[in-house]
């Protein structure tokens, strides 16, 4: 991930990133076959909570990733015309000189 802690990793410095370090007990409605799903997933070493806490952080990961994405293209559509413009000048005086 860009150079800083997977979410949920450590303590983070950077804004927007999970915290982790804290583990909260909940209870959640799943479906039966998902839960069976999930639970065929399991090993030894990375249980039922761990798996779903993994899989929540991929997806939150990829929303933040979408969302960053989607800031970035509106800003090069809100600037593309000028950019556009631009280089039209600079292959004109190219194609001039």
């Amino acid at each position: 991930m860009d150079g800083a802690e997977a979410p949920g990793e450590g303590h983070s410095r950077f804004p927007g990133r999970m915290i982790g370090s804290m583990r909260v007990k909940t209870s959640v409605t799943i479906d039966e076959r998902v839960l069976k799903a999930i639970d065929k997933a399991t090993t030894r070493t990375r249980s039922r909570s761990r798996l779903i806490e993994d899989a929540a952080r991929e997806f939150l990961a990829r929303r933040a990733r979408a969302a960053r994405e989607s800031r970035d293209l509106e800003i090069l559509d809100r600037s593309a015309d000028a950019l556009n413009r631009e280089m039209e000048d600079v292959l004109a005086y190219q194609a001039d000189a």
